[in-house]
């Protein structure tokens, strides 16, 4: 039950019955057939916990369970949407910028503290995007939104990928992220986070980069 893609804004669900897809409310554009969309109040697949650690965070993002036969549009405010197919492994993407996914997936909430140690809460805080962030397992198909478009750059051993922290959307496979410094601390006096700060990611896998810096 993948995703396809109508144009750079839109992606259509075939829906079959013991099926279903969990999505931000409200991305819903239109249906055809017999479709029911149910507020979701426990988090999605990642249950109760994974529901509060986004709450803590002050970054709870509603989700809505679609479910029924037939075909579901789904788009969010204009953006670009990028479609990433999971065969087994994990995708950590940021909350807002997840626009629906397949129930195929296991849904849970990860401490940003886990990759990058002190300075990925540093990362966080810094580039507005939280403690926490959304992680799916498993085999299944997930619509993530970004401004003007999605690169995907592979991270590869001894091969870091360096990231400006608006621009990133997404990873995936094992890897490692920090925030690092690109500029000495006399030359950050008077400037903005912005590229101040770069996103180091290592290890093996890859990682979803906008064509903006550009926040949802």
């Amino acid at each position: 039950m993948p995703f396809t893609k109508i144009n750079n804004k839109m992606v259509e669900a075939q829906m079959v019955p013991g099926q279903r897809v969990f999505s931000q409310r409200g991305a819903m554009l239109a249906y055809r057939g017999e479709v029911t969309f149910t507020p979701n109040l426990t988090g999605g697949q990642g249950g109760v916990m994974s529901m509060i650690g986004r709450r803590v965070a002050n970054e709870d993002t509603p989700l809505m369970t679609v479910e029924g036969h037939g075909t579901v549009m789904f788009g969010h405010g204009g953006h670009n949407i990028h479609v990433i197919d999971l065969t087994g492994d994990t995708l950590y993407v940021e909350a807002d910028r997840l626009l629906a996914f397949e129930g195929s997936l296991q849904q849970s909430t990860m401490f940003m503290g886990q990759q990058g140690g002190v300075m990925g809460m540093v990362r966080g805080q810094v580039t507005g995007q939280g403690l926490f962030t959304t992680k799916l397992d498993g085999r299944g198909a997930v619509a993530v939104m970004a401004h003007g478009g999605v690169i995907e750059l592979p991270i590869t051993p001894n091969q870091p990928v360096h990231v400006d922290p608006q621009a990133y959307v997404a990873h995936r496979g094992d890897v490692r992220n920090k925030l690092s410094t690109a500029l000495g601390w006399r030359d950050m006096v008077g400037r903005g986070s912005g590229e101040a700060f770069q996103l180091e990611l290592s290890g093996h896998g890859m990682v979803y980069v906008q064509a903006s810096e550009e926040k949802l």
